[in-house]
């Protein structure tokens, strides 16, 4: 059974920067694709970022784009979201989240294994 584990999320203020890890169990864990999601309170999840796990090909948001960076680690079976000139409408619960098959990577309904999620808050 896949497990992911986020951590990193914390308390920032705008204009600040924080990194989110998301580490997968298994020594055999070979994804297709693996994205983040978030979810802020009254509102849907919405997509992040994504990467291809092979390729490193990425995918943003257009409300992220210029500001984070998806990346990942085979080795480690990690995936990182780095994020800078963080903003208060960032604030949100980020889950990160694995796929098996190509599809469409902005739609969470595509991946099937999903991580508990680590609160980012930003402040004004």
């Amino acid at each position: 059974q896949v497990q992911l584990v986020e951590s990193g999320g914390g308390l920032v203020q705008a204009g600040g920067s924080l990194r989110l890890s998301c580490a997968a169990s298994g020594r055999t864990f070979n994804p297709y694709g693996m994205g983040w999601f978030r979810q802020a309170p009254g509102k849907e999840r919405e997509f992040v970022a994504a990467v291809i796990w092979s390729g490193g090909s990425t995918a943003y948001a257009d409300s992220v784009k210029g500001r984070f960076t998806i990346s990942r680690d085979r080795a480690k079976n990690t995936l990182y979201l780095q994020m800078n000139s963080l903003k208060p409408e960032d604030t949100a619960v980020y889950y990160c989240a694995a796929r098996f098959y190509t599809g469409t990577y902005s739609e969470s309904n595509e991946y099937k294994y999903w991580g508990q999620g680590t609160q980012v808050t930003v402040s004004s």
